[in-house]
């Protein structure tokens, strides 16, 4: 799909970048010593997760799309944990939690005029834990937002989007992209307009992944999605040694100051992500691996699990994009 702009963009920042360096040379001992911890492909059983193989499962994770960003906490601040059946989740695992358990106890979040109308303490019971999640009244505005674009803009169900689509995953960004402002997730670098869709991305892989590449989830094409640009990926690849960064970012990132959304920097970081991961598949299919990006990306997610990993701070930058 000629306007699917993702690599193309990025590949103008890594040319130019100044703080962030890429090198290559990682790239091959990097697959060498780790590629033994590859899981098998991701799978979407989990104890947070909805799933009824119908179409509800795929507006809720609709629904988890528009709200999985940023949820590391201030310093200080308690980490916002979610206690679901007994234990604890946090991050990621507690906002799937949040919302399985919502649905469980009766709030409708897979429907847009309850999204297009929530309110602020509705909200607040579904996030209810111990600490409060960031950026609560940005998924607040995010919501509504969404409930009332799918509600004006898409005959009431974002399924529709998935008959237009016809099969592609790449179409499936691009619509969303194109319908919600909260998934347009571009920045400009110089004169020039970078293009992640970090959520829009992750949205469809996630479909794909919960259908395993069946239903909704067929797609023909979704081994052209790239990269999910977060802040744990680069936490693991500068560990890996396939990047770097310039003495005054990394003494920036090590100090845990924080970067604004769209800085040269931040654009810098988020791009050279996205072009290691697809230095890393290369490698990986030089090995006779054939892995997909988002494979990969999730690879990478879940060394960043691992204390080794977690040795410097991953770069902070409050927003509602990763």
């Amino acid at each position: 799909m000629s306007d699917f702009q993702v690599l193309a963009s990025v590949e103008r920042v890594v040319s130019q970048s100044r703080s962030v360096i890429f090198h290559p040379d990682r790239i091959g001992p990097a697959i060498l010593k780790w590629a033994d911890t590859l899981r098998p492909s991701p799978s979407w059983e989990h104890p947070c997760h909805f799933f009824d193989d119908t179409q509800e499962s795929v507006r809720w994770i609709f629904t988890l799309d528009v709200l999985n960003h940023c949820f590391w906490p201030d310093p200080g601040e308690p980490v916002w944990t979610v206690i679901y059946k007994d234990k604890p989740h946090s991050g990621y695992w507690g906002l799937a939690a949040s919302l399985k358990r919502a649905l469980e106890q009766g709030f409708p979040i897979t429907d847009p005029h309850f999204l297009s109308t929530v309110g602020s303490s509705e909200l607040d019971k579904i996030f209810s834990g111990l600490g409060t999640i960031p950026m609560f009244e940005e998924r607040l505005k995010n919501l509504r937002e969404a409930g009332r674009i799918i509600l004006s803009e898409l005959g009431g169900d974002i399924m529709s989007l998935f008959d237009a689509a016809s099969g592609s995953a790449l179409r499936l960004v691009k619509a969303i992209v194109s319908h919600f402002p909260s998934f347009r997730d571009e920045a400009r670098y110089g004169t020039q307009r970078v293009y992640f869709w970090k959520r829009a991305q992750i949205f469809a892989s996630d479909v794909f992944t919960a259908f395993q590449g069946g239903k909704w989830g067929k797609f023909h094409d979704n081994d052209r999605l790239t990269a999910f640009a977060d802040y744990k990926l680069p936490q693991v690849l500068r560990e890996l040694g396939v990047i770097s960064y310039s003495a005054q970012l990394e003494a920036r990132v090590d100090s845990i100051q924080f970067l604004q959304p769209g800085s040269e920097e931040e654009v810098e970081i988020r791009a050279m992500t996205v072009w290691a991961v697809e230095e890393l598949r290369k490698g990986f299919e030089d090995l006779g691996r054939k892995l997909t990006s988002p494979r990969i990306d999730n690879w990478l997610w879940q060394l960043g699990q691992e204390g080794a990993f977690r040795k410097r701070p991953y770069h902070r930058c409050r927003t509602i994009f990763y």
